[in-house]
């Protein structure tokens, strides 16, 4: 559940009194659609595209109903011309908004053959289908007739509850888009302000309007935006994002501001005490094993594995999920409940922490300077004595390792604050740094001896170790998964190598859940391979570089145009041993030295670097990598990219074995 939605509906009417001004009719009543409209389309340039929009208007307009009840009507309308059969297969069908919360008040679809003829759809055509798991049910235009070089063209309206405090308007997409508007009306005593993101213009003020207020954006064409490998690609769409800044008949400004959500959010999620909820709580802290640890990080470590190992979350709003008394016992609770589960418990052991709110830099950064609920988007708690984060409704992540999208981002910090008795939240906007590179390893000894019959067999025995970012998915769920699970875990890590690997015998080390953050994951396998090998002649090549395992590699024909972001920033420490057979020697080991760096004010951000010894007919290959960046602007894609590329011709080094 997204927080900021939570936000809405818990201080939408709290925050000031509305009193309607005069109103005109809603903009949609008189709103209607061209007789023609692709009388001056001329697709001749667009016949290379598989589809593009002709039109692409939204308008969202907050208007006073009876009883003085704010309302927002929502207007979409497209016109697309589709030139492929796989798009006419994608937009056959015209999803409606359908939910308990909304009325549609009008809808129109028509398809439009290439020749001009225009096909009206009436309701008939509006068809209802029900998704077998969320049991949520679907309401679409059928559209028949849709050709190759054809249109189609839809607009309905939605009456809906209204979103004010912080609302994203994307316009641009993975196509060429032309005539986008953009229109936000609201009545005279409602302000708004807006920010575009990406290179959009702003909006504009309407000054001729006098009923009511009219912001606008008009563009004749966005080019669509291609996806490009590791790019965050959904925050780099042009958009818009809006929200109520005042009411003129109530003097309060800045009726959205992380001050007023900062303390709302913590009254939610510190309730006053309740002697019954305290009972409980110290019975069920009794029942946590090793919580008296003097260590402040292994104590939290407890605590969340317990909760991540006993308590269900469910997506569900339902005020059981929310209680602490309820939680308690039936040990189910929902995003709120549980961070209100978290929080109690925090207080009570008199753990200092703060709850973070933040986004997921990959789908929408976090502005640091527009305060807009929609930012407000995922849960953190921050440590300040050990500064450490947890992702306290993510059961994929652990103390120290929130979500590596959640942090190299700004987040609302929201810190206790008491005085003459009254005790508040009160908030600031900070960066969230992300883990450092050296907390995130993957590394691995490799020793490499040849079958003395079959110089083709390579008997191996590897010795991986994992922490961090890389034993996340692993390590913390190794005490509740089945066995013949944990076992196809490990499988799955050692053949990562190469699939076809035959695992002789395996042991596991520090695989307990209470490992993670203070031990990494130690896998030791005894393995053989016929895959390392070659014979040509009477040569053996042998395939050093696939020993690894198989190495990202970055090509790109175009130039680069949107950055490259990382979920989290890592290390690489690998060794391989290599007896080498008596008799035989390496030919080309130069070919195994690969030196690629890049540093920025001093510091080294990228590094791959391959070096060798032979001594005592034993030849020690180190390869060391490691990247201290997860962002990566366009400038310097290029030197990240060769030392990307650097692990993938190390990947492909080849070494010749011949009799000396």
């Amino acid at each position: 559940m997204k927080i900021y939605k939570s936000l809405v509906y818990t201080l939408i009417f709290n925050l000031f009194v509305i009193s309607a001004f005069a109103q005109s009719k809603p903009f949609y009543e008189e709103y209607d659609w061209d007789k023609n409209p692709i009388e001056n389309i001329n697709v001749e340039k667009f016949k290379d595209k598989d589809i593009v929009a002709f039109k692409d208007k939204r308008v969202n307009e907050f208007f006073f109903i009876e009883d003085n009840a704010l309302v927002e009507y929502s207007l979409i309308h497209k016109l697309y011309w589709l030139n492929a059969n796989d798009k006419i297969e994608e937009y056959n069908k015209v999803y409606l908004p359908y939910s308990a919360g909304s009325e549609i008040v009008k809808n129109k679809a028509r398809v439009i053959t290439k020749e001009g003829k225009i096909l009206e759809l009436d309701d008939s055509k509006i068809l209802s289908s029900t998704d077998n798991e969320t049991q949520r049910t679907y309401k679409y235009y059928a559209l028949e007739g849709v050709e190759k070089g054809g249109y189609i063209e839809y607009y309905y309206v939605v009456k809906k509850y209204p979103t004010y405090t912080g609302n994203r308007v994307i316009l641009q997409s993975d196509f060429d888009k032309l005539n986008i508007e953009f229109d936000l009306f609201a009545p005279s005593n409602l302000i708004f302000e807006s920010k575009s993101y990406n290179g959009l213009a702003q909006l504009t003020e309407d000054t001729l309007i006098k009923d009511k207020n009219h912001w606008k954006l008009k563009i004749d064409k966005l080019e669509g935006i291609e996806n490009e490998e590791l790019a965050p690609y959904k925050a780099m769409h042009k958009y818009i994002v809006y929200k109520l800044k005042a009411n003129s008949i109530n003097p309060s400004k800045d009726l959205v501001s992380y001050s007023l959500a900062s303390q709302n959010i913590y009254n939610s999620l510190y309730p006053e005490a309740d002697k019954k909820i305290e009972s409980k709580l110290e019975a069920l802290l009794k029942s946590i094993q090793d919580l008296k640890n003097e260590d402040l990080t292994t104590r939290i470590r407890t605590i969340e594995n317990y909760i991540k190992s006993n308590v269900y979350i469910g997506d569900v709003k339902r005020d059981d999920l929310e209680d602490l008394s309820s939680i308690i016992d039936n040990k189910v609770a929902n995003e709120q409940g549980i961070m209100k589960l978290y929080a109690a418990i925090f207080n009570a052991l008199d753990i200092k922490h703060q709850i973070v709110l933040t986004s997921d830099r990959t789908e929408m950064k976090f502005d640091k300077s527009f305060e807009a609920y929609n930012f407000l988007q995922e849960y953190l708690i921050y440590f300040p004595e050990n500064k450490l984060y947890m992702a306290p409704t993510k059961l994929e992540s652990r103390l120290g390792y929130p979500p590596g999208n959640f942090t190299d981002n700004y987040g609302l910090f929201i810190k206790k604050v008491s005085l003459g008795g009254f005790t508040s939240g009160v908030g600031s906007i900070k960066y969230i740094k992300p883990v450092n590179y050296d907390k995130t390893n993957y590394n691995l000894v490799m020793n490499v001896s040849f079958d003395e019959e079959d110089l083709t067999i390579t008997k191996l025995k590897m010795n991986r170790t994992m922490d961090g970012y890389y034993a996340i998915y692993i390590q913390p769920f190794m005490d509740i998964a089945k066995e013949e699970d944990k076992s196809g875990m490990i499988d799955q890590v050692i053949r990562s190598v190469n699939e076809n690997l035959e695992i002789i015998d395996k042991k596991v080390y520090n695989d307990a859940t209470k490992d993670f953050g203070s031990k990494p994951l130690q896998i030791i396998a005894n393995l053989k391979s016929e895959d390392f090998v070659d014979k040509a002649g009477n040569k053996y090549l042998f395939k050093v570089g696939e020993v690894l395992g198989p190495q990202q590699e970055m090509y790109q024909e175009k130039a680069r145009k949107l950055p490259v972001e990382n979920e989290f920033e890592r290390a690489y420490d690998r060794k391989i041993i290599v007896d080498v057979p008596e008799g035989y020697q390496f030919k080309n080991l130069d070919n195994i030295n690969i030196d690629e760096s890049y540093s920025q004010d001093g510091v080294e951000l990228f590094m791959f670097k391959s070096t060798y010894t032979l001594e005592n007919n034993q030849l020690t290959i180190f390869i060391k990598e490691y990247y201290n960046k997860n962002i990566v602007p366009v400038p310097i894609y290029e030197e990240y990219r060769t030392v990307i590329n650097s692990a993938a011709n190390f990947n492909k080094v080849t070494l010749v074995l011949e009799k000396i």
